[in-house]
């Protein structure tokens, strides 16, 4: 993989400044993702105090702090400011996960967050710190995999990634899936395990049929021609988040988000609807995937979609998902050694490796029957 340039939060602050008119709320500390929450909340607020100033005489009971959700590379708190009147400010706090930069590019991540954000997909950024960013409070509940599955949602879901690919974001319109496939297998093939049980089920691996198999399906996707757009690449249920009452939806965590193919998007979305757990009896079917495409295709008309267009969509999807299971795989393989979060990184390479192999004769056919008709 390389190595991999630390992200330095002052930097991107000042950055940040010179490119917008508001200010960037920074500060320079650190908080430490596993501490008990009792210390770590002490940290926080220290941290809110620390960035706005207005905050710093405030008693430290005028700050209520809570978890919204933990995933597997951050942990997101909702910060409550009582102020001086009585008005209650609401922010969110995100910890970057111990490691992460191992996997994640988080330049990259700040530097599409002020222009997502702008464009009004997510919450409001509002500044960075040294392992983190503060980002407005978003009144909504965060999907599950189920909620994926209902029609109403999944028109919804289809309508805002069409709106979040057609954004035109600064720098770079490289798509990075392979880019980053081949700097994870570096990475991935090289790793060494403390834990004596974890290097036995490791050195059971074959690096070369991983890497023939990333070079047989990078061949065959070139073929497809997917679109490059500005991709989100990581739309699990967890990464989705609606109001109920206004029915808005949002798209928050683009840790991983950069220009991309447009197969891989909808690819890895489809393959998120299996949950953590893998279970692969959830992944949508072919008429699901088709109310998928017809609302992401023509949101004000989709029932005037043609049949060309939804294979189309189809086998561009269903292919580059194949690219999704070996993302991720190798992203897991990272995760087992550099992770400390309570996680088994390494059961999670063998789901999506294995269901990749399951798969991949399947959706092979689909791909050269459509290329050659």
């Amino acid at each position: 993989m390389g190595a991999v340039k630390i992200w330095n939060a002052m930097e991107v602050a000042e950055q940040a400044r010179k490119d917008h008119s508001s200010e960037i709320l920074h500060s320079s500390l650190s908080i430490d993702p596993s501490l008990p929450l009792p210390d770590m909340k002490r940290r926080i607020v220290e941290l809110c105090k620390d960035m706005v100033k207005k905050w710093s005489n405030l008693d430290d009971s005028c700050f209520n702090i809570e978890t919204i959700s933990g995933g597997i590379t951050n942990l997101l708190l909702k910060v409550d400011v009582n102020e001086r009147h009585h008005d209650i400010v609401s922010i969110t706090i995100r910890l970057y996960g111990p490691n992460t930069e191992n996997v994640i590019n988080r330049q990259r991540e700040l530097q599409a967050t002020k222009y997502i954000s702008a464009a009004g997909f997510g919450a409001k950024w509002l500044g960075v710190f040294g392992n983190g960013m503060v980002q407005s409070f978003i009144n909504a509940r965060t999907l599950t995999p189920s909620d994926m599955r209902e029609p109403k949602l999944v028109a919804k879901i289809a309508k805002q990634m069409r709106r979040f690919h057609q954004m035109e974001i600064p720098g770079s319109k490289e798509p990075q899936l392979w880019n980053v496939i081949c700097k994870f297998f570096e990475k991935a093939s090289a790793l060494e395990f403390d834990d004596i049980e974890k290097q036995k089920r490791y050195e059971k691996l074959s690096f070369k049929e991983v890497h023939d198999e990333i070079m047989e399906l990078k061949e065959l996707t070139g073929r497809l021609n997917s679109p490059v757009v500005f991709a989100h690449n990581d739309l699990l249920s967890g990464n989705i988040m609606i109001n109920d009452e206004e029915g808005k939806l949002y798209f928050i965590d683009y840790e991983y988000a950069s220009y991309n193919y447009r197969g891989f998007d909808i690819g890895n979305h489809f393959a998120e609807y299996s949950g953590f757990e893998c279970d692969y009896t959830l992944y949508p079917n072919k008429d699901e995937q088709y109310h998928f495409f017809r609302h992401y295709i023509e949101p004000d008309g989709p029932h005037e979609v043609c049949d060309e267009d939804l294979e189309t969509f189809y086998v561009e999807a269903n292919t580059y998902g194949l690219a999704s299971h070996l993302f991720w795989a190798l992203w897991a393989l990272i995760q087992a050694k550099m992770s400390p979060i309570d996680f088994d990184y390494l059961s999670y390479f063998f789901l999506r490796y294995n269901e990749f192999k399951r798969q991949k004769e399947k959706v092979f056919l689909l791909a050269r029957s459509y290329l050659s008709g």
